[in-house]
C-alpha cells in the first residue's frame, strides 16, 4: 500500500479541480456536518464535478481523511523551540486544544491512525524539539508527548461532548441545570451524599478553559517531578 504522501500528486492538463479544493470541500462538511456526512459522492457535489473525477486526486476516503488531518495542522505552523520546555509543551497543548475546538472531527482521527503529512511531521519535529530542553532520551521526550497528547484528546473530548449535547437538546447550560435543579434540592436536602452535596452548594464551576488549564499544570509538574 502506498501513502498519498509518497506518490506524486495528479495533474490533468485540463484541471476542473485540485486536491487543494477538494480537501478544503471535505473539510467544510465535516466541520459543518461530522464525519459521518463526508463522502467522496457529497466532496464531487461540492465541487460540481463527477465522484469518478475525484478518485483521479485520491484514492479513497482514507486518503483524503489523511490529506484533511494535515491541511488543519498546516493552520498553525509552530514556533521555534523558546528552550523552556515547560511553556513550549504548554504552548502545544493549547494549540492542540483550540486546533480540535475549531475542527471537531480531527481528534477522531488523531487518536485511530498516525498523521504523517507534512504539516503533521513539522508539528511533530517541533515537540520533539522542545522535549528535548527536558530530556536528551527520545524514548522519554516521545512519550511526554504523547502524554500530553493523551490529555488534550481526552479533555477536549469531553468538552466537545458537552457542546454536542446542547446543541442535541438545544438546552443551554442554564437552562439544562434549571430543569435538573429541582430533582438536585431533594438530593442535597437528604443528606444521603454529604460530599456530593458540599460540592453543589460550596463549590464554583471553572470554565472548561480552566478546567484544562488546572489539568495540563499538574501534568506538566508531574513530567518535571520525574
Amino acid at each position: 500500500m502506498s501513502l498519498v504522501w509518497s506518490r506524486d500528486p495528479y495533474s490533468p492538463k485540463r484541471q476542473a479541480i485540485s486536491v487543494r479544493s477538494l480537501v478544503a470541500a471535505a473539510v467544510v462538511i465535516a466541520d459543518a456536518e461530522g464525519l459521518e456526512a463526508l463522502s467522496m459522492r457529497r466532496v464531487a457535489a461540492e465541487l460540481g464535478s463527477g465522484t469518478t473525477s475525484v478518485y483521479r486526486y485520491v484514492k479513497n476516503r482514507d486518503e483524503l481523511l489523511d490529506l484533511m488531518v494535515d491541511a488543519v495542522r498546516g493552520e498553525d505552523f509552530p514556533r521555534l523551540p523558546s528552550g523552556d520546555w515547560r511553556s513550549d509543551l504548554a504552548r502545544i497543548a493549547y494549540g492542540q486544544r483550540e486546533l480540535m475546538l475549531r475542527h471537531p472531527w480531527l481528534g477522531t482521527l488523531l487518536a485511530t491512525r498516525p498523521a504523517l503529512g507534512p504539516h503533521s511531521l513539522r508539528h511533530m519535529d517541533y515537540a520533539l524539539a522542545a522535549a528535548e530542553s527536558l530530556t536528551a532520551d527520545p524514548t522519554r521526550a516521545a512519550n511526554v508527548i504523547g502524554l500530553i497528547g493523551d490529555y488534550v484528546l481526552g479533555a477536549v473530548s469531553r468538552e466537545l461532548a458537552e457542546l454536542e449535547a446542547r446543541r442535541r437538546t438545544g438546552q443551554s447550560e442554564d437552562e439544562w441545570r434549571a430543569s435538573v435543579a429541582p430533582y438536585i434540592r431533594e438530593v442535597v436536602e437528604s443528606g444521603a451524599y454529604p460530599h456530593f452535596a458540599r460540592r453543589v452548594v460550596e463549590a464554583r464551576d471553572p470554565s472548561f478553559t480552566e478546567q484544562f488549564t488546572f489539568g495540563l499544570e499538574r501534568i506538566l509538574d508531574g513530567i518535571g517531578a520525574c
